[in-house]
């Protein structure tokens, strides 16, 4: 299993700082569905997703559920650094997705790589402006695209290298805040015109172009 010393973001550490780093960051394994995080909770120190994602979510009035952003590897979970260091409590709910691990770098070391590894400095920076344009593109897309169109737009985005898309239809509701039959209706028509193919739990993309089309047509 990968470190989070692997990772790219951390090649320029300094050699105190990959000490820092090993010794104390702390790695866990979970199956898929694992609620890790509620709203309310204090944070204890830096998620970082080694393989899988974590799914950040939020609760709508109606009661359903709705995707705030991913944590993909490599990544920060950028609320649970906010709520670290501000003293706040976490401010939604955070769920694993299928054989996803996590490493949990612990308060007090983080912040004493923040303030002396730039690069943890530009990591973090980094990541603050990502979630900002996923955050304002979402909210775009929510208020100026058809549903079949974000349908389109998340199957493209959250594809593989191999075009598949691993994530239940459910799992793609909750993302757009809507219901399981409402998103089944969609990737239907769309499996339909030979667009897509699907099996249990996964969607694989046959013609990316012509979702592409559809995702661009707001």
């Amino acid at each position: 299993m990968r470190e989070l010393g692997d990772f790219a973001a951390f090649n320029s550490l300094s050699q105190e700082g990959r000490r820092l780093l090993k010794q104390n960051a702390v790695n866990f394994r979970y199956a898929a569905g694992k609620t890790i995080v509620e709203k309310g909770n204090r944070i204890s120190g830096a998620y970082f997703v080694l393989s899988g994602h974590l799914r950040v979510f939020t609760l709508l009035p109606d009661g359903k559920d709705a995707t705030l952003y991913f944590v993909t590897p490599g990544e920060p979970c950028i609320l649970a650094l906010n709520s670290l260091f501000n003293d706040l409590l976490y401010p939604a709910w955070v769920r694993t997705g299928p054989d996803t691990n996590v490493a949990v770098v612990p308060g007090r070391v983080y912040r004493t790589l923040f303030e002396s590894e730039s690069a943890v400095r530009d990591l973090t920076i980094g990541a603050l402006s990502t979630l900002v344009f996923r955050l304002m593109s979402e909210l775009d897309q929510v208020h100026s695209c058809t549903l079949e169109q974000r349908v389109a737009s998340f199957l493209l985005v959250h594809a593989s290298g191999q075009r598949v898309v691993r994530q239940t239809q459910q799992e793609i509701a909750g993302h757009m805040g809507t219901s399981r039959e409402v998103v089944a209706r969609s990737i239907s028509r769309m499996s339909a015109r030979g667009w897509i193919a699907t099996r249990r739990g996964e969607v694989t993309i046959l013609r990316p172009a012509a979702l592409a089309k559809l995702a661009q047509e707001a």
